[in-house]
């Protein structure tokens, strides 16, 4: 099981990161190297205390931040991610994109299972950080982009996946238009949901469905279900 601090990182194991959160700063403290509950042949730089790294984070730069959910493993990107192991085919040889990336998990996920290239894209600072930290810790090239890319149809890639982007009302009508454009234009959706409150079912078939327990966020703890459903254009 990995469970080293970051910052005992050595200074050869550490990227060049973002300005916004470096190996040095009192936030990066609070994470830790471990691997992920439902996909263990990855391992993410995740917060030992949510709240307390937000709150170290907001201490450096002096006012209020969104709450740092790169830091944290979320049962639908973990259950894609899984998927996208035990079915290689699915990104072997192909341009992905990973929208609303937080952590990385599922982009890390397509550069081990071959994807030719792979975007993970959020709009938070902190998650690009935390994205290429994670690249860099499993081993693989992730292209980090930041940006609002919601407006668009996924710039080209043809396998374009989401974790957990159905969490509030707003955000998946956007997420939902997003998809529908990249898939009408004859890109493969996949989305990994453990059946949150703004999930479409009506719109999507599951592909893949797992019995989970326990695994990542502290808001996730009660998850007993997590799915793959794909969006059809």
């Amino acid at each position: 099981m990995i469970n080293r601090t970051a910052s005992a990182l050595t200074n050869d194991d550490r990227p060049v990161l973002d300005p916004f959160l470096t190996p040095d700063a009192a936030g990066f403290d609070g994470l830790r190297l471990a691997e992920v509950p439902f996909v263990p042949e990855l391992c993410l730089h995740l917060a030992e205390d949510a709240i307390v790294l937000r709150a170290r984070l907001e201490a450096e730069v002096g006012g209020a931040l969104p709450p740092p959910f790169w830091a944290d493993a979320w049962a639908g990107g973990q259950a894609v991610a899984r998927y996208v192991l035990d079915h290689p085919d699915v990104v072997a040889g192909l341009r992905v994109l990973d929208v609303a990336a937080g952590s990385g998990l599922v982009a890390i996920a397509a550069a081990v299972a071959g994807a030719a290239a792979v975007t993970a894209n959020d709009i938070d600072p902190y998650a690009l950080a935390a994205i290429r930290l994670n690249a860099h810790a499993n081993g693989v090239t992730v292209d980090a982009n930041r940006g609002d890319l919601l407006d668009g149809d996924g710039d080209g890639a043809e396998v374009v996946l989401a974790g957990d982007v159905f969490y509030s009302e707003s955000m998946a009508e956007r997420m939902l238009s997003f998809l529908q454009r990249a898939a009408k234009r004859g890109a493969r959706v996949l989305v990994g949901d453990p059946g949150r409150a703004y999930l479409p079912h009506d719109r999507m078939e599951v592909v893949a469905s797992y019995q989970v327990s326990m695994m990542g966020a502290a808001e996730d703890a009660q998850i007993r279900h997590a799915y793959v459903l794909e969006l059809f254009g």
